[in-house]
């Protein structure tokens, strides 16, 4: 069903999409170093939770893609159409809803989130979270088009707008840190401005008439509960595995926390870097939901297998040959952010130890389960993926890295516990084949 020509042009966009998400996150740290180490710990503390309320929406968005590429592959694309009506309501109206909790909520959120911080560290991030909230809305209608788009083998479009939404993050961000002299809100306000420009366009693109899937004229916003309930089958087992994930890390960003600015610091700029380096499987990750949705939906569980297999292997090899890259260049990486030594030396340890271990595991972990999902299969990757996190990431980093005081370190090593557990858990599923028996569209 798929060339390699549509391969290339379903991949390619999405790597550098990714690329350009994770050049976000490293700019604002880098740039908001200029205002201090609380400074940027403060942006890495919400950035945590930020973080967790884009996978929530994300995996909403996701659930729409599958239900819409499955629909496709079934050749049914009024369907398509309607299903992407309802997942832009239902992500807005949650996205809406999660922005009104964190603006009233902003101070409890944080306290409970990451205890009794420094005082400047915890002043830079309330004023962070409440400029961040209001940008989540038009996130998560962001995210909804680009999935939709995805959904239809046409990853050019959100790489194009994330270009946009990058120019005027980094523009805006030297404008208001260097020109203004601004703190957190320096880099804040031109994320939420990237954020409403680039939720607008894909609304303006996402209503022509001239793609498979569209909104046009026919946009309602009357839920349709039938459809809804199809998207939500796969979005809220996705969603409620993501939500555990990211709470899972807000939790041990907690106990990184009490280690002290400087390992916040560390495990921010580790973060940012190691972001780069699963780049490659989070893109092929979002190829999968295509491809094995539409084979899926027309009922080509062989090619599903097929093209999950070919993909896997193409993986391996991109973050083989990136991670070294970056092993190589550990040290000028982490000397440019210009933090202190203590932590420089923590950077450069977590990035050291993560490039060496994602090369093997990540990919199983993380890039795999995309294909059970997209073939219905949700609810085990669900129960996996939360099992995992309680038991490895979670009661182990404080085993390891309090209990054992390996510190930062031993919260990584906790972390690549869950990776082994779960991808394994994953690959036994897929060889046994299990997960042809999920897909339904009634």
């Amino acid at each position: 069903m798929f060339t390699r020509k549509d391969l290339q042009k379903l991949i390619f966009p999405l790597i550098i999409e990714q690329v350009l998400a994770i050049t976000v996150g490293m700019a604002d740290i880098i740039m908001v170093a200029k205002a201090g180490e609380a400074a940027a710990s403060g942006v890495s503390l919400v950035d945590t939770i930020n973080i967790l309320l884009i996978n929530i929406f994300a995996a909403l968005a996701t659930g729409g893609a599958v239900v819409s590429a499955q629909f496709l592959g079934h050749d049914d694309k009024k369907s398509a159409c309607k299903s992407a009506n309802q997942i832009l309501i239902t992500v807005f109206t949650i996205a809406v809803t999660i922005m009104l909790i964190a603006l009233i909520g902003n101070k409890e959120i944080l306290s409970l989130a990451f205890g009794n911080v420094e005082t400047d560290v915890m002043n830079n991030a309330r004023l962070y979270f409440l400029i961040s909230a209001f940008s989540y809305p038009f996130l998560g209608l962001y995210n909804a088009c680009a999935a939709l788009f995805r959904s239809m083998g046409n990853s050019k479009v959100s790489m194009y707008i994330s270009f946009g939404m990058n120019g005027i993050n980094i523009i805006g961000n030297a404008i208001f840190l260097y020109g203004f002299h601004a703190g957190v809100e320096g880099v804040a306000i031109p994320t939420l401005i990237s954020r409403i420009t680039g939720a607008i366009i894909m609304l303006l693109l996402i209503r022509n008439t001239k793609y498979n899937i569209h909104i046009g004229r026919e946009f309602s916003f009357k839920p349709d509960f039938t459809l809804i309930k199809k998207i939500l089958r796969i979005g809220v087992p996705n969603g409620l595995e993501n939500s555990m994930f990211q709470i899972g890390k807000v939790i041990v960003q907690s106990l990184i926390a009490s280690f002290g600015t400087t390992a916040i610091a560390g495990n921010a700029i580790a973060n940012t870097v190691a972001s780069f380096e699963i780049i490659p499987g989070s893109a092929i990750g979002l190829a999968l939901i295509t491809v094995v949705g539409q084979c899926v939906g027309a009922g080509e569980l062989e090619q599903a297998k097929y093209y999950t297999i070919k993909l896997m292997k193409i993986t391996f090899i991109i973050m083989g040959i990136l991670n070294v890259i970056i092993a190589l260049l550990c040290g000028p990486i982490v000397n440019f952010y210009h933090f202190s030594k203590e932590t420089t030396e923590i950077a450069y340890n977590l990035i050291m130890y993560h490039s060496v271990v994602c090369i093997f595991i990540w990919p199983l972990s993380f890039t795999l389960p995309n294909a059970l999902r997209a073939a219905s299969d949700v609810k085990f990757t669900m129960m996996v993926s939360i099992i995992s996190m309680w038991v490895w990431r979670i009661i182990f980093s404080y085993v390891l890295g309090k209990y054992y005081g390996l510190g930062v370190l031993g919260i990584w090593i906790a972390m690549t516990l869950d990776w082994l557990f779960r991808g394994s858990c994953f690959v036994i599923r897929f060889l046994k084949g299990k997960w042809r028996l999920a897909y339904s569209l009634e």
